[in-house]
């Protein structure tokens, strides 16, 4: 009885404390035609302090969400255009040599920013994608002999073009699991569409004013962390995870054959984190099994390696998401 009296406490602060999410997605929306799902997605990322990549044929706003979102936040912001000629240095800074003084200094680059696009990240090559590596994971980067630490909150959205081949990198597996999600966007719907055209015909775009600060981003992250997660739904979580591991041990041994790899424990992590963030912005101070399914492919879907039988088959990591969150028992 206890429990629920704390529970239903709980419940009552994390709805008043997460009113401010209402702003933001107003915000969005007054932007962004749909695209429900990517709204809800950044703000996942950010509240669960991970980095997010967003692949999408051109024109789908992937950009215009990122930036707009910067906008509603009072803090940094700096966009990095990824092209084949870009340098690490270009990325995190180098040291500079001032005759006057006869020594060195550094010049920071654009990662030292609360907010950092990195726009057609696939366009650059390795050695620019993980100069990304260290700032990602560490929050921190090294210039010369001097390590630096990022601004916090520190989030890197990342946007690339699935459809080009040409002057493309893929990104290595050690680069794409630093980011906590992979969302896929779609076009919009008819109705959308029409409403995106009628929007942009118009002489100005609306003016987007911030309506929350850094200081209350993080204050955010540390009641996110307050969210109740119980024992079944861990049990849950890792359950899943497993499935893409040993899928033989849950009763689909047709795809043994079809995975080379399943999602390691930072899989499980990022899932556990972006469930209680999506209870979150639900204005839910617990966690349910419909979170964990809502965030599931935007979590696992890059930390699945498909094996040649599989791409003969034409199965894709979505469908073997699909038929292990079907398989596995929910509490």
């Amino acid at each position: 009885m206890a429990e629920s009296i704390d529970i239903r406490a709980l419940n009552e602060r994390i709805e008043r404390q997460s009113s401010f999410v209402t702003n933001l997605t107003t915000g969005m929306n007054r932007v962004i035609v749909g695209q429900r799902h990517l709204v809800d997605s950044l703000l996942i990322s950010l509240l669960s302090d991970g980095h997010i990549l967003l692949e999408g044929v051109p024109g789908l706003a992937k950009t215009l969400a990122i930036k707009t979102l910067s906008q509603l936040i009072d803090a940094h912001y700096s966009r990095i255009q990824f092209t084949p000629d870009l340098l690490p240095a270009d990325v995190v800074g180098t040291q500079i040599y001032s005759q006057k003084d006869e020594s060195f200094h550094v010049k920071k680059g654009p990662v030292f920013a609360n907010f950092v696009l990195a726009d057609e990240i696939n366009r650059a090559p390795a050695k620019v994608q993980s100069a990304l590596l260290e700032a990602m994971q560490e929050h921190q980067v090294t210039i010369g002999d001097t390590t630096f630490n990022l601004p916090d909150p520190f989030l890197v959205m990342a946007t690339q073009n699935p459809i080009e081949q040409e002057g493309t990198y893929m990104l290595p597996e050690a680069q794409v699991d630093r980011f906590m999600l992979k969302v896929v966007i779609g076009y919009p719907t008819l109705e959308e569409e029409k409403l995106v055209i009628r929007e942009n015909l118009q002489e100005a775009m609306p003016e987007v004013l911030p309506v929350i600060g850094a200081d209350e981003i993080l204050a955010a992250r540390r009641v996110v962390k307050d969210v109740y997660i119980d024992d079944k739904i861990m049990q849950y979580i890792a359950d899943i995870v497993f499935a893409t591991r040993y899928p033989e041990r849950y009763q689909l041994p047709e795809l043994t054959q079809m995975i080379t790899f399943g999602g390691s424990p930072r899989a499980s992590i990022n899932l556990a984190k972006a469930s209680r963030a999506y209870a979150f912005i639900k204005h839910r101070g617990y966690v349910v099994p419909e979170d964990v399914r809502a965030v599931a492919h935007d979590v696992l879907r890059h930390r699945i390696g498909l094996s040649y039988e599989a791409e003969a088959a034409d199965l894709t990591t979505e469908k073997i998401i699909s038929e292990v969150i079907n398989k596995v028992q929910v509490p």
